[in-house]
């Protein structure tokens, strides 16, 4: 066996999957437990404005927004401005027609979820997807519900189904994944900065004190 310098199959980047954010609401957010909800709107905005620098395939789906759920948290609508929101009844959004005529239109096999809350809206359309031959990932730390318990126990349930579990930042960082990528570099250190955590102020750092850069 020869080791080469290539990628593993199973590493995301820009173009190869589509990310559906589903129901980042206000009524939804407001029992959610099991994440403090600034970390979950911060993680919401890492991923939401690291996906929309890298082109990725998006759709932004919500459950009875004018009726009773709310809009979609503004940290992800403005990174998608102008975006539709898709907006549905069912809790499963695999079982909406209009997401399925989307998912169908841009056409990718892999399917990156995060949404609130985690054992319904989530382990929903992952379990269809799944069923249907997709490859499927859940970012885990931009998904919630209301406790712990339910949180952990969907994501195993969804990882028994064969679904990839990853990070806010891990999936900004995996997108990226080589520092010089100049055409990228900017915005990825720009996102993790903003919205990055502790990660971004050891960037913000290095910059402003050695000018450091992590593609020389």
């Amino acid at each position: 066996m020869t080791a080469t310098p290539t990628p593993g199959k199973t590493l995301l980047s820009p173009k190869d999957h589509t990310l559906i954010l589903i129901d980042f609401q206000s009524q939804m957010a407001f029992a959610t437990k099991s994440i403090d909800t600034t970390l979950l709107r911060n993680n919401a905005a890492l991923i939401s404005n690291g996906a929309a620098g890298f082109g990725v395939s998006t759709i932004l789906t919500t459950v009875a927004e004018k009726s009773f759920s709310g809009p979609m948290f503004s940290e992800i609508t403005d990174a998608f401005p102008g975006q539709a929101l898709l907006d549905r009844t069912s809790m499963n959004t695999w079982e909406d027609a209009g997401v399925i005529k989307e998912v169908n239109r841009i056409g990718k096999d892999r399917l990156v979820f995060a949404g609130l809350w985690t054992s319904v809206c989530i382990v929903g359309p992952v379990a269809s997807a799944v069923d249907q031959g997709f490859e499927v990932y859940v970012i885990t730390d931009a998904c919630g519900d209301i406790s712990t318990e339910a949180h952990e126990r969907a994501v195993e349930r969804m990882i028994q189904l064969g679904a990839r579990p990853m990070t806010s930042l891990q999936y900004v960082l995996e997108l990226q994944r080589d520092w010089a990528r100049a055409e990228t570099y900017d915005m990825t250190t720009g996102v993790a900065k903003k919205w990055g955590g502790a990660y971004g102020l050891g960037v913000t750092y290095a910059k402003t004190m050695f000018g450091a850069s992590e593609g020389h």
